[in-house]
């Protein structure tokens, strides 16, 4: 993707400007739709552009004015504001680089499934949604819980949250795989360091049904009686269902929604994202072996572990990033790793971070 071919995208948002000021185009508002996102997604990629080359023909003109002056000093703080500017501007458009895959642009599907780990594992299920809805609200992305099950002493069993904005899930695949928790347990009357493990799942929302093929004879369905708080009618009625996909053994479950209608689309909009995600990291571990590359991209691998005890670290397996400050994470500050993903997804290694995690030094291996 060469977001700085300057000229081919001013024309591709012409074009693409052209049709929106076409007088029919709303007779079909999914054409529309998708037309409007295509205009969004092509000013992003030229008006940050824009901005830092404006920038720094700013910069050039006021050390050009610093050299001229005897008091040059005086032009200092202005070309340090200029600088940091651009610098800013320049990270956000590599990540604009960076989110080139085929639905990074899309909104994403978020599951989480706690593991080993007993009840530790369901209540790190809880912060770890905590964790993305707080992400979400301050990356501006809107995210609806739509399936939610509550552990049987904390926390929770599953849950299943859509989050919707430009680039969701080219973001969120950062976080897909296994999650570690190691702390002091509060479930332990013994006060005993716990282990416990929660698996993410993230897959993007295809809203085209053709994109991805699924014939009738592939899918099996089961309905049943939903579980948990939803009041009588949810409970009283097999509104549930559970989805099969044959050929893959994907299941889908979802029973949040009052109808069984509701619990269908939804169940089929997930089903889709799946199959969607699965084409995409196959055809990934495709170009790795055709590369050579040693990549462990499968479901499965633990790619992150948060130490609480004894000391606080909070690393990513992948590429290295890490942080002392897991207050910071738990409140939804993944930028870091999100980036240090997308860097290490382009090959370019992601580039851990020099910052001591509290009471060890940096680099130390966890337990």
């Amino acid at each position: 993707m060469d977001i700085f071919d300057l000229p081919k995208r001013e024309q591709e948002l012409a074009r693409l400007e052209a049709e929106v000021a076409q007088p029919g185009l709303w007779d079909n508002p999914e054409k529309a739709q998708k037309t409007m996102q295509a205009v969004a997604r092509a000013r992003e990629n030229v008006v940050p552009y824009k901005e830092l080359t404006a920038r720094y023909e700013d910069a050039r003109t006021l050390l050009e004015l610093a050299a001229a002056e005897e008091d040059g000093e005086a032009f200092a703080d202005e070309i340090s504001a200029e600088l940091s500017a651009m610098r800013t501007l320049a990270e956000a458009m590599e990540v604009q680089t960076l989110l080139s895959g085929p639905h990074d642009a899309v909104n994403a599907i978020l599951e989480l499934k706690p593991g080993a780990g007993g009840t530790d594992a369901c209540d790190w299920g809880a912060m770890l949604l905590r964790m993305y809805l707080r992400w979400a609200e301050r990356s501006g992305f809107k995210a609806e819980i739509v399936s939610e099950l509550p552990g049987d002493v904390a926390g929770i069993s599953s849950a299943t949250v859509f989050i919707t904005g430009a680039n969701a899930y080219g973001f969120l695949r950062s976080e897909h795989g296994v999650h570690r928790l190691v702390r002091i347990s509060p479930f332990n009357a013994n006060g005993k360091r716990q282990t416990s493990f929660v698996g993410v799942e993230v897959s993007p929302q295809i809203e085209d049904a053709g994109e991805v093929e699924i014939g009738p004879d592939d899918l099996e369905w089961d309905y049943f009686r939903a579980s948990g708080a939803g009041g009588q009618h949810v409970n009283k009625t097999s509104s549930a269902v559970r989805l099969k996909h044959v050929p893959t053994g994907l299941i889908v479950e979802c029973q949040n929604e009052r109808s069984q209608h509701q619990n269908k689309e939804v169940a089929l909009k997930i089903l889709r994202g799946r199959l969607a995600e699965r084409a995409e990291r196959e055809a990934e571990a495709k170009m790795a072996a055709l590369r050579g590359e040693q990549r462990a991209i499968e479901w499965g691998s633990q790619i992150r572990s948060y130490v609480f005890q004894p000391y606080t670290l909070v690393k990513d397996h992948r590429n290295g990033v890490e942080t002392g400050d897991v207050q910071k994470v738990m409140d939804g500050g993944i930028e870091s790793f999100q980036t240090g993903y997308l860097r290490w997804r382009a090959g370019d290694g992601g580039g851990g971070s020099n910052e001591e995690p509290n009471g060890s030094a940096a680099g130390t291996d966890l337990p």
